[in-house]
């Protein structure tokens, strides 16, 4: 595909969020700082097929507005976004770029695209923002959902929307996340009404320290630093005396229930346990904290994962015996 652009790479910002968390009142608010002589665009994605957030941005000269409705840009094929980012580049050439993807979407897939090799000259990944409605962080049913967290695991800059109708409960809801993200070593910002500088956004895009690699017993015979994007992989990350150990497996994978919950509940010396599985008994979520061990019957999801916090050095842990446990909880570990 040939790709026309402005002749200089265009500062780029995703601003993610679930479902009404405040992403187009945050737009709106950032777009109004535009110098009078710059042209800035913004590429919206609508699950629907009928186009409302278009309507609630400036129409006036000095701003091009292109939707993709019906679907995600993030997880769907990757040509409708192509073809209508490089429209856009070429028909308007900006000087500066928002994308706002649907509230169901998953960021970090997107990321991954708009930083492939052919869009490195044209486009500058600033900091991925991702915006959470501060009055719903009371709410742990809406707060758990597997999409959430993967917005806020993306994210870079976290906008802590409607901050002023944050309740005592919202508060205290917002230290223990902010507790529960240490390793991922974001910047967190409460908004009220939108309020936000554009300067506190545009800062460069620092990457991930997450590196996805073949799953352990694979590396032993195969190129143990290659880095994937398919599934099966895991990664470990550490940050500020947290690390993270993650496994992402193939939605078709069945475990036996039991024999995993046996695993996680002999697991030690952990902060945090959270996963969500399919299992012989349907799909599972487990969230455990040293209090409390919950799981649960689950939506269906896109895939088996598991992510474990520590307070110490991941990479001295025995992953590989662990990887091995889990596999052997496998129903059809002949697939």
């Amino acid at each position: 595909m040939k790709i026309i652009a402005a002749p200089s790479a265009i500062p780029v910002h995703i601003i993610s969020g679930f479902l009404g968390a405040g992403k187009t009142t945050l737009l709106k608010q950032l777009l109004s700082q535009k110098p009078e002589q710059e042209v800035w665009a913004v590429l919206m994605n609508e699950f629907g097929q009928i186009g409302v957030d278009q309507q609630l941005l400036p129409q006036e000269q000095g701003y091009a507005v292109k939707e993709l409705l019906g679907g995600c840009l993030c997880c769907s094929s990757q040509m409708p976004m192509q073809i209508a980012l490089s429209r856009l580049l070429s028909e308007t050439k900006p000087d500066r770029l928002f994308i706002e993807p649907t509230g169901l979407g998953h960021p970090a897939q997107l990321l991954e695209q708009l930083t492939e090799p052919h869009w490195q000259s044209h486009l500058e990944m600033r900091a991925l923002v991702t915006v959470v409605d501060g009055s719903r962080l009371h709410d742990r049913e809406w707060s758990k959902q597997n999409l959430y967290a993967d917005q806020l695991k993306a994210a870079q800059i976290i906008a802590v929307s409607h901050a002023d109708l944050m309740t005592a409960a919202d508060e205290q809801a917002l230290l223990a996340l902010k507790q529960e993200y240490l390793p991922y070593q974001q910047h967190w910002l409460q908004v009220e009404n939108g309020g936000l500088d554009i300067a506190q956004i545009d800062v460069p895009y620092m990457g991930s320290s997450a590196k996805k690699q073949p799953l352990l017993r694979q590396q032993q015979s195969e190129i143990a630093n290659q880095d994937i994007k398919q599934l099966p992989y895991h990664y470990i990350e550490s940050a500020q005396g947290y690390s993270v150990a993650g496994w992402k497996l193939p939605k078709r994978w069945i475990f036996h229930f039991y024999d995993l919950l046996d695993l996680l509940c002999e697991q030690q010396n952990w902060l945090r346990i959270k996963g969500i599985f399919h299992t012989d008994a349907g799909w599972k979520s487990f969230n455990f904290n040293p209090e409390q061990f919950n799981y649960q019957s689950a939506e269906e999801g896109i895939d088996n994962r598991i992510e474990i916090i520590y307070a110490q050095d991941a990479l001295a842990r025995d992953w590989l015996a662990f990887e091995n446990a889990l596999m052997q909880c496998r129903k059809d570990a002949a697939d």
